[in-house]
């Protein structure tokens, strides 16, 4: 029971900085974009995030800080797609490229070193010291329910969703599909940072070049899991973090297997369910989704 108790309190853990990502990617995609930078961003939230931290000895400061690198970097993305109608898996890859190496350049002086990390408060109501958990991560699960009711339940949301059916209807309803990208934009870049700084200061504590793991690519697969739902989106990133621990638990207990093998496991487990799971996508994606609008803003 104390196994089962603590992997799923590993669980809830490590699904939150995969979380943050994969929310702001379904907001981004709804309006029509498909950001492939993701891993870039979350490198340049964790590098940032821990370099300020260490520096001011500050967490939070490293959080603020890690968040507006990842607002303005995705905007700058958002501005070469929408404005200059670059191509958008190539301007997300460029800048998946530009994170990966500008977050190795930051992060260079502080590999090894230790930086104050995010205070951990026990889950309401519970006792047990398993089921402790810094501020962001009660805020990833909280944010899910928010962000479905913004899409689903607000004006702002038909609109932002009217905008990844069709550019050029929601433009002739009077909405901006160019305002409503930028901030689609400005929004998953925030929460992709935010979800790397989470990383290395609420989980690790330190600072290790490529850290994210490939995280930034399994969100977006997890996207396509929860068929472009926030709330479906929990359960796809608890899939990933209990995959995680799981295999962490494997390891530390000596069981026979490959590490190699056990360090693929959370992707591979991932992947399979997508599989099983992402039949029949095409009929749930944005309409628009990937495509150039070429309208008259």
């Amino acid at each position: 029971m104390n196994w089962f108790l603590s992997w799923i309190s590993g669980a809830i853990l490590y699904a939150a900085p995969i979380l943050f990502p994969t929310l702001g990617e379904v907001v981004e995609q709804r309006t029509g974009m498909v950001n492939l930078g993701l891993e870039g961003l979350m490198l340049l939230g964790a590098s940032v995030g821990f370099s300020v931290s260490f520096v001011t000895r500050n967490a939070w400061l490293g959080v603020l800080a890690a968040a507006g690198v990842g607002l303005v970097a995705n905007l700058i993305y958002a501005g070469l797609v929408v404005h200059r109608r670059a191509h958008q898996l190539a301007a997300g890859l460029a800048l998946m490229f530009f994170g990966i190496g500008m977050s190795a350049l930051i992060g260079k002086p502080y590999v090894g070193q230790m930086a104050p990390g995010l205070p951990k408060y026990a889950l309401a109501g519970s006792q047990s010291l398993l089921f402790r958990y810094d501020p962001l991560v009660y805020l990833a699960f909280l944010l899910a329910p928010l962000l479905w009711f913004l899409l689903f339940r607000t004006r702002f949301g038909l609109w932002l969703r009217a905008v990844g059916e069709s550019p050029a209807i929601a433009y002739a309803a009077g909405v901006s599909p160019n305002a409503v990208r930028y901030f689609a934009a400005a929004l998953a870049g925030t929460l992709a940072a935010v979800g790397g700084a989470h990383l290395s200061l609420g989980i690790t504590g330190t600072w290790s070049e490529g850290m994210t793991a490939g995280r930034g690519f399994i969100a977006i697969a997890l996207v396509i899991f929860s068929r472009w739902n926030p709330l479906r989106a929990i359960a796809g990133a608890l899939l990933f973090g209990g995959a995680v621990v799981l295999q962490l638990q494997l390891q530390a207990q000596g069981v026979g297997i490959s590490p190699f093998f056990l360090d693929m496991l959370p992707y591979v487990l991932t992947l399979l369910v997508l599989l099983v799971w992402g039949r029949g996508v095409r009929h749930v994606a944005p309409a628009s989704l990937g495509r150039v609008y070429f309208g008259t803003e």
